[in-house]
């Protein structure tokens, strides 16, 4: 059986789509792996079988892996491109207008709004800064030479402050970061530069992946250790207009709403199409 894909990405995190919602398509760790392989494979960052929820409000169930073929929580790049892939390619129960949709996910259902620029905007829910995947204490002084700040967003996350990224080995540190034994289910490492009040550039170490052009959880954390230090330790006074973070492949624009949720937007878009010989 061959099975149907769209490629999409958001400022270059990009995802191999597929229509599963008949349940039929079964992916073997390994198999995720060839065909998300830039040499031998289609290439990408994950790959997001589009399901049925089990809860009667969501539209859909992303199920996402990464590059690795290991499950993942959450990621808000790929949820954003879910989202494009539903509306523009499957018809919806709920999603009349298609401007709007849930997506249940891992880490909990999360609501999805088409702006008139073309992006879209998620709310990413509330950050944790309390979890059994890092270290009870906020930072912890010096873990693999970083000073290092927690926060999960539905998936773990180390955030350091740097004075350039372009001067950071992300490959050998995010590595490092993310295997230490101080996080046991692993971790995402973001390097964070600060330009002015509202923009940053970010690097990003993917678990499961290595580093990625961008990390739309890896923004949220950013932004959510920012308002939480701020204004400690310089970082200005924050937050109630939109930020920016520049990643390698593109920006995100950081907010959050009246509750304190936090809301990211961004861009999503197609790439192109084929069939996969399985």
């Amino acid at each position: 059986m061959n099975i149907s894909f769209e490629k999409y990405e958001g400022a270059g995190n990009d995802f191999i789509m597929i229509n599963n919602l008949d349940g039929n398509i079964k992916l073997e760790p390994s198999e995720i792996v060839h065909i998300c392989d830039r040499h031998f494979g289609i290439g990408a960052d994950g790959i997001i079988l589009v399901e049925k929820s089990k809860k009667p409000e969501a539209d859909c169930f992303m199920n996402y892996y990464n590059s690795d073929g290991t499950e993942a929580e959450m990621c808000g790049n790929g949820i954003r491109c879910t989202a494009k892939f539903f509306l523009s390619q499957i018809v919806g129960n709920r999603t009349s207008n298609n401007s709007e949709i849930l997506i249940d996910t891992r880490a909990g259902i999360k609501k999805i709004i088409k702006n008139n620029d073309d992006t879209y905007s998620v709310n990413m829910g509330m950050p944790i800064f309390e979890s059994s995947d890092f270290p009870t204490c906020q930072t912890c002084g010096e873990i693999q030479g970083y000073d290092l700040n927690f926060v999960s967003m539905g998936n773990p996350h180390a955030v350091t402050f740097v004075k350039d990224v372009n001067d950071i080995d992300v490959k050998l540190i995010g590595s490092k970061i993310e295997n230490d034994f101080h996080f046991p289910n692993k971790t995402n490492v973001e390097f964070v530069q600060k330009i002015d009040e509202n923009n940053y550039k970010v690097r990003v170490w993917e678990r499961g992946c290595g580093e990625t052009l961008a990390c739309g959880t890896g923004a949220c954390a950013v932004y959510a250790i920012l308002n939480k230090l701020s204004p400690r330790h310089g970082l200005g006074e924050l937050l109630e207009n939109e930020i920016i973070l520049e990643f390698l492949g593109g920006k995100l624009y950081l907010s959050k709403n009246r509750d304190g949720a936090i809301i990211l937007r961004g861009p999503a878009e197609f790439v192109f199409k084929g069939e996969i010989e399985n």
